[in-house]
């Protein structure tokens, strides 16, 4: 039993899911002070850096099923660590999103039915992109994330820079897919506040499972087709 691994990859993907998803429910439309689209993005980009730095060197700071699927497609991962891995992390979201739901509902006004962050197509995306083309968008973003992820922890790629590339890459995706989906790219992220919002969110959220790990098990295998040479089994955002 890898019971710190397991334990630092819950409290990294509970601090993805409450800052990033938090920034959305709480201050992205604050009056006259609202962070907006931007303020998201880097919301999001930040929690993976911090994270990154934080428990990197513990469990790799994966925080998410996409990720954990991808390095092991990559040969960075073993497979056998998947599971615990993904159920960890799938913890941490909820729990965030538990907690989200608590604060948030403490402000008059407050209604799941907005959407609480949760990632929808057709109907709930928020520019009512169809099912295909947010399909699409989740399997690419992914997709470039981990090979992003891959080549910055490479073992020739500089060191202690690989947590500010995938946070930036981060950073980026939301840029261009919050419009979309809402961005998931991560499918415990996306469980989290799907649980609370129910309905809708929950018959949609196949789509963020699907589409994520699929786009994630193409990168790594991409980038180690591409790569000159393997970097070895590795866990992930190593930080040295």
């Amino acid at each position: 039993m890898n019971t710190k691994k397991y334990t630092a990859e819950a409290i990294g993907t509970f601090w993805l899911t409450f800052a990033g998803c938090g920034s959305a429910v709480i201050a992205a439309g604050f009056p006259e002070v609202g962070i907006g689209l931007v303020g998201v993005s880097l919301a999001f980009g930040l929690s993976v850096v911090t994270m990154a730095y934080a428990i990197g060197h513990i469990s790799g700071c994966h925080l998410n099923p996409a990720v954990t699927i991808g390095l092991a497609a990559g040969g960075r991962f073993p497979a056998q660590q998947i599971v615990p891995y993904v159920i960890a992390q799938v913890i941490g979201a909820v729990a965030a999103a538990a907690l989200l739901y608590v604060i948030a509902s403490g402000a008059p006004g407050f209604d799941l039915a907005k959407g609480f962050a949760s990632n929808g197509y057709d109907a709930h995306s928020p520019g009512q992109y169809s099912m295909v083309a947010c399909f699409i968008t989740e399997v690419v973003m992914t997709m470039m994330f981990l090979f992003i992820i891959m080549g910055a922890t490479h073992g020739k790629a500089p060191a202690g820079f690989a947590p500010l590339a995938i946070g930036l890459a981060l950073v980026m995706i939301h840029l261009v897919s919050i419009p979309v989906t809402n961005t998931s790219v991560n499918p415990a992220r996306s469980t989290g506040p799907a649980l609370f919002v129910g309905g809708w969110a929950l018959a949609q959220l196949w789509l963020f499972w699907v589409a994520p790990l699929i786009g994630g098990a193409l990168g790594g295998v991409i980038y180690r087709w591409l790569s000159e040479e393997p970097a070895g089994v590795v866990e992930g955002l190593k930080t040295a």
